[in-house]
C-alpha cells in the first residue's frame, strides 16, 4: 500500500510545499508545523508530513516548549515518527533552546529579580532536570559570566561552596546570584534550598562577597528570596 496521493506533499501546488516555500517566501513564512514537516521529511500513509506535525504540535498543545521535553521515545509514539525522525526534532528544539539561551549573554545588569529571570529562564526553565547555576556580577552589577553549578536528577542537585567562591575570585565578582529550576513547577522553596541559601550567604561574608538573591525558576515563573525577605 503506497501513501494516497491526497496526503502527499510532493503532488501539492509548488508555492504550498514547505520546503519550496521556505525558499520562495522566506523561513517566517512558515508555520511551526510546516517547519516540522521539513525536519521530519514524510507523513505516514494517512497523513502528510505537515498534518502528522500539526497533530505532533496539537498534542503538545501548539507550545513548542512542550514539545521541547518530549523524549525520542515519547516521540516515537506517534506513527510515522522514528528513531531518526524524533532526533531529528529533539536536536532542533534544543538547537533552539541553545540559541536562546545565548542571546542575553551580553553585559547585561541586573536591576530586580525580573531581570535574572529573563536571563535564566531560557537557560534553565524548561528542562525536565534540576540544575543550580550562579550569575557572577560587577560592582555595577553587571553580569561578568554565568556558570553551571551542577546538573543532578529531578529530585535535587549537589552544590560545591568552595567552587562557588572559587569562581567569584576568578572573575574578580562583588556579588552574585543563585538560580535553580524546579521541574516539577513548584515555586516553593525546599528546607535544604534555605539552608544552602545561608550557607552560602555566610561564606560569602567572610569574602566580602554578597548573596544578593536567589531564584527558583520554573517555565513561566519565579520565586525570588530577596523579594520574600529570605536573604
Amino acid at each position: 500500500m503506497t501513501e494516497s496521493t491526497s496526503f502527499s506533499i510532493k503532488y501539492w501546488a509548488e508555492s504550498d510545499r514547505p520546503r519550496e516555500k521556505l525558499l520562495l517566501k522566506g523561513k517566517t513564512s512558515l508555520s511551526d508545523a510546516e517547519l516540522l514537516a521539513i525536519l521530519i521529511g514524510s507523513g505516514n500513509r494517512e497523513e502528510s508530513a505537515v498534518t502528522l506535525s500539526q497533530r505532533i504540535l496539537q498534542t503538545n498543545q501548539n507550545e513548542l516548549g512542550l514539545l521541547g521535553k518530549k523524549s525520542v521515545k515519547e516521540l516515537m509514539k506517534f506513527k510515522g515518527i522514528g528513531e531518526a525522525k524524533a532526533i531529528s526534532i529533539v536536536a532542533a528544539l534544543e538547537l533552539g533552546r541553545r540559541r536562546r539561551a545565548e542571546e542575553p549573554k551580553k553585559r547585561v545588569k541586573i536591576t530586580s529579580s525580573d531581570s535574572v529571570f529573563d536571563l535564566m529562564q531560557p537557560l534553565i526553565g524548561d528542562l525536565g532536570h534540576e540544575e543550580f547555576w550562579v550569575l557572577f556580577l560587577s560592582n555595577s552589577n553587571k553580569v561578568l559570566c554565568t556558570f553551571q553549578l551542577s546538573k543532578g536528577g529531578i529530585t535535587g542537585t549537589l552544590v560545591d561552596v568552595r567552587l562557588v567562591f572559587k569562581k567569584a575570585l576568578e572573575e574578580n565578582a562583588v556579588s552574585i546570584i543563585l538560580a535553580h529550576n524546579h521541574p516539577s513547577g513548584n515555586l516553593k522553596p525546599s528546607m535544604a534550598d534555605k539552608n544552602l541559601t545561608l550557607k552560602l550567604k555566610k561564606a560569602g561574608e567572610s569574602l566580602d562577597i554578597k548573596v544578593l538573591d536567589h531564584l527558583i525558576v520554573t517555565e513561566n515563573a519565579y520565586f525570588s528570596f530577596a523579594n520574600e525577605g529570605l536573604i
